[in-house]
Parts: C-alpha cells; structure tokens; sequence
C-alpha cells in the first residue's frame, strides 16, 4: 500500500536519498550500527512514550516541544538560537519531551542540535527527520535520540514496516505521523508503535485545521496514543483538544517565536 505523497514532500524525500548516499560515504552501514549498539549500552533510552503517558496520568498535557530554527514556509523562526538553552527552558516550563529538527536543507537542523539539546537537560528527545532508510534509524540511536518520527506520506506500507520494527528493535520508540485517512490506514496496518501523531498541516496546502484530529479519532484503536501536531496556539486550543481526550501535543512554532519557550509553553499549558 502507498499513499499519495504531497509535492513538497517529494522533493524533500528525494533529497533525502541523496544525503543518506552521501552520509554512507563517509559514515558507513556497519560503523553507524555499531555506533547505535554503543549507544544502548553507554547512553541508553530515556523513555518517550513513558514520559508522555505519565504527564496524561498525571492530569497534565503531554507536550512535545519542538526545537525548530526555520521551516521551509515561514524561513527563520529564531534568529538567536541556542538548542541547549532552549531544552533547559522547555524542561523549566514542563515539558514531557523534547522534538529536534535534523533536517539541514529545509529545516536549518542539525544532529548536533539533538546531542547539544539532549546533554542540557533529563528529557528524551525525538529525531524528528524524514526517515526513509534504515541506515537514519540507527544513526538517530547513535546520536542519542529516544525516539523517530515515521511519517506515514512519505513511505510504502513495507517501507513504514521495516523501519518500525528496527526502530524498537533499537529500543527507540516511534511516533508514526499521519495526515488523512489513507495514511491512518496505512500506519494502523504497517506499524505496532503505540505512538500515533495526527498533523493538523494540510500538506498539500499547508492549510491548518485542528479539525484534521477530530476527524480521524473514530477511526483510531484504544490502544494508540494519540499526539496532536500543529495548529496548537491557544488555550482554547488545549481545552478543545483535552474536551476529545486528546492529552498529547507536539508544539513547536508557538514556542519558537516567544522570548521563552518554556514560560510560553507554560501558559500555554497551565492546568
């Protein structure tokens, strides 16, 4: 099964091929799995589902914050940005987990950004790449992530498959990211992770609409953790989402473009 792949997410995966062949060129397969491996036995998993499921426990919004520099849409978000600063902020404000962007091209990401990040604070983080071959999975590891982003447009049923279980395999957990219903489908049949993201982000349009998750939400297994993504900017918002029993959000323009992340996300968030 294959879903429909957006325009710019064509262009964006096809790069992507293109950077992990010329990673491999200087990285190889077998040194960036044992580099993974090393990782789980030095700089082992911080738990990211774990995190996200205690907050909801708790009575509290589980927020994945994003640490995003640009995107292809709005350019630069933050001109003074500084990955472990802001991971301090967000970990203050009451995150459950951190989402750094790796991708260099359309994002101004880095994995540096993950381990700087990361190392600033006690929260797990997400690689949040467009992972399309599994030679990315392990090298997320390697470089300390906690867990990938899998989104559902830009793979095949056996592609979203192969990558899931190597994934845990690794110990890393999986937010699989779906845009429509097709692409739910797709990740229900091809994917075991529990974690399943709804982008409220057209991406064919880039219109933005929080109606994008509520639609979808009958459609979804108990046994799924639903995570909200973009769209979120108010507390009504928040209130909207929770009154469904959507608990989980991944946020991370709304924080990007205040003074404080973490105090921002703090309001945003307040119980």
């Amino acid at each position: 099964m294959q879903v429909e792949t957006p325009t710019i997410l064509k262009k964006i995966v096809a790069r992507k091929h293109e950077e992990v062949t010329e990673r491999k060129l200087h990285v190889t397969l077998e040194e960036v799995k044992n580099a993974a491996l090393l990782a789980n036995k030095e700089n082992p998993v911080r738990g990211f589902a774990n995190a996200l499921k205690a907050k909801v426990a708790n009575g509290q919004s589980g927020v994945i914050a994003e640490i995003k520099k640009a995107s292809p849409s709005k350019g630069v978000l933050r001109e003074h940005f500084v990955p472990a600063d802001i991971a301090q902020s967000y970990e203050k404000g009451g995150a459950a987990c951190l989402s750094i962007l790796t991708d260099k091209d359309f994002f101004q990401g880095h994995e540096d950004f993950l381990v700087e990040a990361r190392n600033a604070c006690g929260l797990p983080v997400i690689r949040k790449d467009f992972m399309v071959d599994p030679y990315q999975i392990y090298e997320a590891r390697a470089m300390g992530a906690d867990c990938v982003l899998l989104i559902a447009a830009c793979l095949s049923g056996k592609e979203l498959f192969e990558l899931d279980k190597l994934a845990r395999e690794l110990t890393l957990d999986v937010l699989v990211e779906v845009h429509n219903r097709a692409e739910l489908e797709l990740a229900l049949e091809y994917s075991n992770s529990e974690l399943l993201g709804i982008n409220n982000r057209d991406l064919h349009t880039f219109n933005l609409s929080l109606n994008n998750t509520f639609e979808l939400l009958d459609s979804i297994p108990k046994e799924r953790f639903i995570v909200t993504e973009s769209g979120i900017h108010t507390r009504e918002d928040v209130a909207l989402m929770r009154d469904k029993n959507v608990n989980a959000f991944l946020v991370g323009e709304a924080f990007m473009v205040a003074d404080e992340p973490g105090s921002k996300l703090a309001e945003l968030f307040q119980v």
